[in-house]
């Protein structure tokens, strides 16, 4: 058979805000090194290269060699740059004049990095709503990679999809390809005699098609099984470019703005809103996703015309399946117009002025930048929001860049201290905004008046910020295998201990092709299925629980959220009584269940924040009153929960008893009596000092999830919950006060001492950060 065919591949490179640099290093030498060394062993091949801004960064100090080697790549023309949102966010999230910077801030770098402005632009995990023509070509941009996904949606059938189509709005218009599924599932997961096979069948005499493979770099080296496979084994990546060189007479790698030259796009298309097809799958609600997942697989595998029509969800949703998603886009969202408000702003400046940054407006855009990086936007295979020390990355850059726009307006003589009356998480329902100079809180009157957010400005520590344990889909999964472990008794055959279980088959042997990561299944450890407890409730602090009297709940029952509750204190709506600039008085006449009888209770909440900018204060004195004519007697007890970047016995954070006695943050503890506990977290330089009035029985334990990644399952710890418990026996009409103090202290000061340069200050950040527990 005659004709030809090109092949169009795109190598999305992807480091977030937060990671650890021992993890990048590791991704560098195992994919990111390999590649670009193949490159230069194969000058035949071409193709685009997209790397995220924090990666780049982290290039440009640790591997300066490598972007001298991408320039070169570049300057022959064997590899074309792609630009993108600086900090790879989900565009759509955000407002206007930030999509612009973002992206008018990487094309103007990639520009100066390797001498050329990019046409492509990269958009993160694909999510696509038809507004982003107008933004991407705005910006400068021409064309971009969408998946088979999308076409699907725009009705565009299988055997049209190896072209380029061209979509538009508001008068701007944009090229857009598809990468193709069958191309991204065969590179590098198939043998290269089939991969060729494929692309020959798709030859034309004018050699019209052009297959797009737009997908992660990380799959070649740094996932499961692909080191061994793409390189040191197998070398399927070299004996591919071998192939795809000896079918030079019909077959022809090339880059995308190289294509487009030749052949302009000619098929008018308008995608509606889409991403890939798991992330659709993922952001289903937990019992829906099983449902639409087989619906999907019996039509692939029946080859049913229905296939093409079933859609999954819609991206937005991640924001109403995950209450802290939700509260991280407002928090971006509210921070954003503070930033925009500062001297300079209001769309005068679309990025910071250069890698000097040497305003405060400046530096308060990059941190905003750098907390709209995607990861913690959202959940999937990948971890998303549940991988901890990035969700608190991303909150430290929002806590800066709200601290630095706080203090230019207050500077400039505004007044934007104080406790007001806002929604802040966009639910037609006002919190309270506490808003001082060394902390942000967000009580949520509605949520039992519980404080959903509590951020410390010197440090820039979201020490609030803790996951629920909620039901995910995957679960199913997890508790399949367990249950087949138990029965056959046959250990796992993955190496250090992770057993490999999908299918129930052991793992392939290297010199086989490994599967993708989304059809790989593992776990880091044995029975994870008994550490699935769901919590109750959001994992909000100053939460009033009313236990039974007398010592019976354990902490057992607290981990596995088995504890019997007689109050509706919790969840439901207080009313708020008095609003004050250090403060704020809630009350609730509830409801309590004892000996069977339903009786009233009332609850008065009085928060009170205070201190200074590196040392402030937060009180929560909490009075329960007996209205009924019967007597009460029941345990109260009042919930704290903490994130100190403790996970995997990280021997920084830690509790500390009255006796001096230290234990890592992430284990559980108990304490008979007692007036006060710390907790801390040395490497961050936060210490605070809580103490309670009267003594109380103290019960810690850590909040730990388990989820999916590309790793496998494993247990991630989100925080830990902090109980102050007392005795309460209450006579009609008497009422009685419990006190919980906290007094922090802060020996770091991020805000002072910030480097001049954006480098810098990413590297100190990556560089802090990583002195967390890998574990995590």
């Amino acid at each position: 058979m005659g004709g030809r065919v090109s092949l169009a591949l795109v190598i999305h490179n992807h480091q977030p805000v937060g990671n650890f640099g021992w993890v990048i290093a590791d991704v560098y030498e195992h994919a990111y090194s390999p590649m670009l060394n193949a490159l230069e062993r194969h000058p035949g091949i071409r193709l685009g290269m997209h790397y995220t801004g924090p990666l780049l960064t982290w290039l440009a100090a640790n591997r300066p060699e490598a972007i001298a080697q991408i320039r070169g790549l570049v300057d022959r023309g064997q590899v074309e740059i792609l630009g993108g949102g600086h900090y790879e966010p989900i565009l759509i999230t955000l407002p206007d004049r930030d999509r612009r910077g973002q992206l008018v801030r990487m094309r103007d770098e990639m520009e100066e990095l390797f001498g050329r402005r990019p046409k492509g632009a990269w958009l993160a995990e694909r999510v696509w709503e038809p507004s982003l023509a107008y933004d991407l070509a705005e910006a400068g941009y021409e064309w971009t990679v969408l998946d088979d996904n999308h076409l699907r949606a725009a009705s565009i059938r299988e055997d049209e999809m190896w072209t380029a189509f061209t979509t538009d709005d508001r008068g701007r218009r944009l090229t857009v390809f598809g990468t193709e599924q069958g191309l991204r599932y065969r590179i590098p997961f198939k043998p290269v005699e089939d991969l060729i096979s494929y692309l020959a069948d798709r030859r034309t005499e004018d050699g019209r098609f052009v297959g797009m493979m737009g997908d992660d770099g990380e799959k070649f080296g740094a996932w499961p099984g692909t080191f061994e496979y793409c390189w040191s084994n197998e070398h399927w990546v070299d004996r591919c470019f071998d192939a795809i060189e000896a079918a030079g007479d019909w077959l022809a790698t090339v880059t995308p703005s190289q294509w487009l030259a030749s052949n302009p796009p000619t098929r008018r298309v308008y995608f509606p809103t889409a991403s890939y097809v798991e992330m659709t799958e993922w952001v289903l609600p937990p019992d829906e996703t099983p449902v639409f997942t087989r619906l999907l697989e019996d039509a692939r595998a029946r080859n049913l015309p229905a296939a093409r029509f079933l859609r999954g969800g819609f991206w937005r949703n991640y924001m109403a399946r995950y209450r802290e998603i939700n509260e991280l886009h407002k928090q971006m969202l509210r921070v954003s117009d503070k930033v925009d408000a500062m001297a300079g702003g209001a769309g005068e400046s679309l990025r910071p002025a250069g890698p000097v940054l040497g305003s405060a407006r400046d530096r308060a855009l990059d941190h905003l930048y750098q907390g709209q990086s995607n990861d913690c936007y959202w959940h999937g295979l990948f971890g998303g929001v549940y991988i901890v020390h990035m969700r608190m990355a991303t909150l430290a850059g929002l806590i800066a860049a709200e601290d630095l726009a706080d203090a230019a307006a207050a500077a400039a003589g505004g007044e934007p201290y104080g406790a007001r009356m806002v929604d802040t998480d966009l639910d037609a329902i006002d919190e309270v905004l506490v808003t001082l100079p060394g902390q942000t809180v967000v009580v949520d009157l509605a949520e039992g008046a519980g404080i959903s957010s509590w951020d410390l400005r010197a440090g820039r520590l979201a020490l609030a910020s803790v996951l629920r344990r909620r039901p995910e889909a995957y679960h199913e999964r997890l508790v399949a295998h367990d249950a087949e472990a138990a029965e056959t008794a046959i250990d796992g055959a993955a190496d250090e201990g992770e057993a490999d279980i999908a299918g129930g088959h052991a793992a392939a042997a290297a010199a086989d092709a490994p599967r993708t990561i989304h059809d790989m299944v593992s776990v880091k450890e044995p029975g994870l299925a008994a550490y699935l407890h769901y919590d109750r409730h959001e994992r909000r602090s100053g939460l009033v629980h009313v236990l039974p009297a007398g010592d019976g709940t354990d902490g057992a029952a607290f981990i596995t959220a088995t504890y019997e509750e007689f109050g509706d204190f919790v969840e439901d709506a207080y009313a708020l009584t008095s609003l004050a600039e250090d403060g704020l008085d809630a009350r609730r006449l509830g409801r309590v269940v004892l000996d069977g009888l339903d009786r009233p209770l009332a609850v008065e909440k009085t928060y009170r924040f205070g201190g200074r900018r590196s040392t402030p204060t937060l009180t929560l004195q909490t009075t329960v009153e007996n209205p009924g004519d019967t007597a009460l007697e029941f345990e109260l007890a009042v919930e704290w929960n903490l994130n100190l970047l403790g996970g995997g016995h990280n021997p920084a954070a830690y509790y500390e008893t009255e006796a001096g006695d230290r234990s890592p943050h992430d284990v559980a503890g108990d304490v008979a009596l007692a007036r006060g506990i710390a907790f801390g977290n040395d490497f961050e330089g936060v210490r605070v000092e809580a103490r309670a009035e009267p003594a109380a029985r103290l019960t810690w334990y850590p909040v730990e999830t388990v989820s999916n990644s590309e790793g496998g399952f494993e247990r991630v710890y989100q925080g830990s919950s902090l109980l102050f418990r007392w005795p309460i026996t209450l006579a009609p009409g008497a009422r009685a006060t419990r006190t919980v103090g906290f007094d922090v202290t802060q020996s770091i000061d991020h805000a002072p001492a910030e480097p001049a340069a954006a480098g810098e200050a990413a590297a100190a950040e990556a560089g802090n950060r990583e002195g967390q527990s890998r574990a995590t």
